[in-house]
């Protein structure tokens, strides 16, 4: 059973108010780096590193290869910070726990979130390596209760009920779509939904009792959150494809694999 503790708005803005003394930067996009992708942080310009255990009141990540540290800096000319390693429910944390950074980035004055992930396909004519822009998700845990807005509401934050329709961009899937396309690597890019399940469940999705593409890492918790308080910019998703779900299903898929999948590596 995950603790019920209720963080409130001071809690989030003690964090915020220490991480803005500590930087200059004033980051206008956040990004969650899902399994594998921590590199994606080492491209960053003038960075600025903080260990998650230097951060008042921050989670600490335990998952072998998530860094643990967020990482300040610019990105094409824009200030960004990046989480290297993310919260998970399995790590112990509670719901509130695991989405505490979302917030915190929009007290930084962070517009635009994107949150990444590594999956495994359900959909034909996917290969690992391919990337999806994720335009929707389904929630299963959801169904049991496990809502990351369960609790009172902070109104500072947004609506008690915010909508679900539209949680991801459809103005930056439509961007990422068009710069792909210019890059000439469209052939490696989709679009689609991620649902998070077991073993059962990816055999149910391949019989068609389903309309997501990927069996996702755990990330939705977050866009839950992403919403209502990233309206002005748009949350994001991005996943990347590890393996088929033949792989998945049938084939234990370790940690260090998707380390290496996401560096590129063999």
């Amino acid at each position: 059973m995950h603790s019920k503790e209720q963080i409130n708005h001071d809690d989030y803005q003690k964090t915020a108010d220490w991480l803005l003394s500590q930087t200059k930067q004033r980051p206008l996009v956040g990004i969650i780096c899902g399994s594998g992708l921590g590199l994606l942080a080492d491209s960053l310009k003038n960075p600025e590193l903080f260990p998650y255990a230097d951060i008042p009141g921050f989670p600490q990540s335990t998952v072998q290869g998530h860094a643990g540290r967020l990482v300040f800096g610019e990105m094409k000319g824009r200030s960004c910070v990046c989480m290297q390693g993310r919260f998970h429910m399995y790590e112990g944390h509670s719901l509130g726990k695991t989405t505490f950074p979302v917030r915190v980035f929009k007290l930084l004055g962070v517009e635009t979130l994107i949150v990444t992930n590594a999956a495994g396909s359900l959909a034909d004519g996917y290969h690992p390596g391919d990337i999806m822009i994720i335009k929707d998700h389904v929630n299963v845990p959801g169904l049991a209760g496990l809502n990351p807005l369960t609790g009172p509401n902070d109104d500072k934050f947004g609506p008690r009920f915010p909508a679900m329709s539209s949680v991801y961009d459809k103005g930056l899937r439509c961007l990422a779509m068009d710069i792909v396309k210019q890059m000439g690597v469209a052939q490696f890019v989709h679009e689609g939904r991620v649902r998070y399940g077991g073993r059962a469940q990816l055999r149910d999705g391949r019989r068609g009792q389903t309309t997501a593409s990927a069996r996702g890492g755990r990330r939705r918790t977050n866009t839950a959150f992403c919403r209502d308080e990233y309206c002005s910019g748009g949350t994001g998703g991005v996943s990347l494809w590890n393996a088929s779900v033949r792989s998945v299903a049938h084939h234990k898929q370790g940690g260090e694999e998707l380390r290496r999948r996401g560096a590129g590596e063999p």
